[in-house]
């Protein structure tokens, strides 16, 4: 793919409301500082000849209709993009999501994320960089880059910026099914009681909100929970985007050992454990 340009119970709580707060600007210095910082594949199949033609616009227009089905959030994804958010809670942070490669085609299931960047955003070099690996890290494992989410650094600001648009239109041209998510800072919460993102979906080279009745959880009761345990036990310290794997490529950016917490964490919700 290629793109052009832990500590005691108590503690941990406090540090980990206190990184959610500074997210959603109700901590420091109070409502002033609230307001004023913030938060705030599918390839063409042509064939030679008119029917192959028009057997490959069939096909696309099935998939586009296909793709407009369900979108499922896992208890990953789901935690680790709030991990992210919370880890840099005073910068615009982005990544991609990861999807099944395969799945049913009335719903794509959203497994995992990889968080990108929380500087430099747009730094085109960077991006194709990280979007490469992504790319041939996710096909290893059966999976194919679904999505891209963003939270923006300003409180009140949920809306796509020109990079979240550009990002997530460039990925739709590989994957139809392709969506964006945007976090609303103002419920990102330690314990939010809705969940606090946007779904976006591309309709006539727009991208508009998806229904939410479209947008599924296998257990939303359990994603919650799981992330606030994870922020409760300050494991957002823990999380390595790829622009601190650029600072130091020893650190790695699957995060595989949030993974396999994460993976705890739901057997445990699941009884299996």
């Amino acid at each position: 793919m290629s793109f052009p340009g832990s500590a005691e119970p108590g503690a941990a709580l406090g540090a980990a409301s206190m990184a959610l707060e500074a997210r959603s600007g109700h901590g420091r210095e109070g409502a002033a500082l609230s307001q004023s910082t913030k938060r705030a594949e599918a390839p063409c199949l042509c064939g030679e000849g008119a029917l192959a033609n028009q057997d490959s616009e069939n096909q696309s227009a099935q998939s586009r209709r296909d793709w407009m089905g369900e979108v499922e959030v896992s208890a990953l994804a789901y935690a680790k993009m709030c991990l992210h958010a919370a880890r840099h809670p005073h910068a615009t942070i982005n990544g991609l999501l990861l999807g099944l490669r395969g799945g049913p085609p009335e719903c794509l299931f959203l497994t995992d994320c990889v968080p990108l960047f929380h500087s430099n955003l747009a730094l085109s070099v960077m991006l194709e960089v990280a979007l490469n690996q992504v790319d041939l890290w996710a096909s290893r494992s059966n999976l194919l880059v679904a999505g891209y989410y963003q939270a923006n650094a300003r409180l009140d600001d949920m809306s796509p910026t020109p990079l979240a648009l550009k990002m997530a239109g460039r990925l739709a041209e590989f994957f139809e099914g392709a969506v964006l998510i945007m976090l609303d800072n103002q419920k990102l919460t330690l314990n939010p009681r809705v969940p606090p993102i946007i779904v976006l979906e591309q309709r006539d080279r727009h991208w508009l909100p998806k229904d939410k009745n479209l947008v599924m959880w296998r257990n939303w009761e359990s994603s919650r929970h799981i992330c606030k345990s994870l922020l409760e036990a300050k494991a957002h310290t823990q999380l390595v985007d790829f622009d601190a794997h650029l600072d130091d490529i020893r650190q790695d950016w699957t995060n595989q050992h949030l993974n396999t917490e994460i993976a705890r964490l739901v057997s445990v919700a699941n009884g299996s454990a």
